[in-house]
């Protein structure tokens, strides 16, 4: 892939499809030439805080995520240095006090609903990728993930949809879409989905990595 890795930001909103994409694209290149961060890993930790105001914070904002930590990690990456990245617990809304450690590859994926929405991040990708999904199908599947994954109820699920999810994909995730380099429909597989954006790097174009614009 070139002298240098290639990154690939996966966004779009809960529950759109990113992780399957992402997977879809570890497993056709291979562990051993693709490396992965998720976004949701770096949420700040809240330890310092009673449980209560934990639980009334705003997850689907920007500001509720380590955003100078990931940018750090994917820098690393890029120059070829192994990082720690932190093991998040969402039932308690706390950093576990173990890491985990990402190795550098020729591919970097980073997947996450808020990727491109914040401008620092976005700059760094060479390819920006976004799920586009209707709002009714990721509904669904973020209170099925939420309920078998997370240990959420229904109506706490349903609660945070209302008060900051779809507001959120409003105001940030969905003006982000413009600045995507590649819009992809979610009725095609997973598989269908990889193949497409395997497509664009630079080990099929014969292409140095490009600069990402803002």
């Amino acid at each position: 892939m070139g002298s240098r890795p290639f990154s690939i930001a996966v966004s779009g909103g809960s529950g759109s499809g990113k992780t399957s994409l992402t997977r879809a694209i570890v497993e056709t290149l291979g562990d051993e030439r693709c490396c992965v961060l998720d976004h949701d890993s770096y949420y700040k930790d809240l330890s310092d805080r009673p449980l209560s105001l934990r639980q009334r914070t705003n997850f689907d904002h920007p500001d509720s995520l380590d955003n100078d930590l990931l940018r750090s990690h994917l820098e690393r990456l890029l120059r070829g240095v192994a990082v720690e990245r932190p093991v998040y617990d969402f039932a308690t809304h706390t950093r576990t006090p173990t890491t985990k450690r990402v190795e550098p590859r020729p591919l970097i994926i980073c997947e996450g609903i808020l990727l491109l929405a914040v401008p620092a991040l976005r700059r760094s990708f060479d390819l920006r990728v976004f799920v586009d999904t209707p709002a009714d199908v990721r509904a669904l599947r973020r209170l099925r993930r939420d309920i078998e994954e997370r240990g959420r109820s229904v109506e706490s699920v349903v609660k945070q949809y209302f008060d900051t999810v779809r507001p959120m994909h409003e105001q940030f995730v969905e003006p982000a879409r413009a600045t995507a380099d590649l819009v992809l429909d979610w009725q095609r597989s997973p598989a269908e989905q990889a193949e497409t954006v395997l497509a664009r790097l630079p080990v099929h174009q014969g292409e140095e990595p490009r600069e990402a614009a803002d």
